[in-house]
């Protein structure tokens, strides 16, 4: 490997922890926003969706460029690999979070209350995030792969979440556009889940070189 490639391939490393920061400081300010229905923060997220699309592009780019110069092959191009989907994962979970906070922001004034464990789920959720970043800069394969573990606990609790806002909507139909928002803002916290998961996933793989997508790790 050449010098100059190296250094290209730690600009990448370093394009994306900056990346991950801040969309982990989304994902916080969007459910704080939630929890305290703070429309302001709400806003605050709202608003800086443009730093993410920018952030995401400019490090995809940087992908492309070191892969049309250097044809990296083996571990260099599984890095590669790796961070272009990571890349756009991390993109994607910035979306979700705008989602959340226009959420926040339309129930900001609503009493009607959540009709499940609002806080359970958020808390999930960050922690399977947190877990898949901190895999990715610690290179820890088995943190990866324990987050990848948890993902069916999220499910379960969406799957429930859902029972409960059709129980609800039966009891108070007049609160109808109310706990509709709270159910997407769970199927927005479930998906949030799904792309934690990947990114363990491309953590094992770049760490371990093992594929272990469709893989059972009960």
């Amino acid at each position: 490997m050449t010098v100059l490639m190296q250094k290209e391939l730690d600009e990448l490393k370093k394009m994306l922890l900056s990346l991950t920061a801040v969309v982990e400081g989304r994902v916080q300010q969007a459910i704080q926003a939630l929890m305290n229905a703070d429309s302001q923060l709400a806003e605050k997220v709202l608003a800086g969706d443009d730093e993410v699309d920018r952030m995401e592009v400019d490090l995809e780019e940087e992908c492309l460029k070191v892969l049309a110069l250097h044809q990296p092959v083996a571990t260099d191009l599984r890095l590669i690999v790796s961070v272009l989907k990571m890349n756009n994962d991390l993109e994607r979970i910035a979306d979700l979070s705008v989602n959340i906070a226009q959420r926040a922001a339309e129930l900001a004034s609503d009493p009607t209350p959540a009709p499940y464990n609002l806080q359970q789920m958020a808390d999930q959720i960050q922690t399977m995030l947190k877990m898949s970043l901190d895999s990715l800069v610690q290179q820890d394969s088995e943190l990866a792969r324990k987050t990848v573990r948890m993902d069916d606990v999220v499910d379960t609790q969406h799957k429930d979440n859902f029972n409960h806002v059709k129980a609800a909507i039966r009891a108070h139909p007049e609160q109808i556009d109310s706990l509709v928002l709270y159910l997407s803002i769970s199927r927005y916290m479930e998906r949030i889940a799904d792309l934690a998961t990947n990114i363990a996933e491309d953590v094992v793989y770049l760490i371990d070189g093992e594929i272990i997508r469709h893989h059972d790790l009960s």
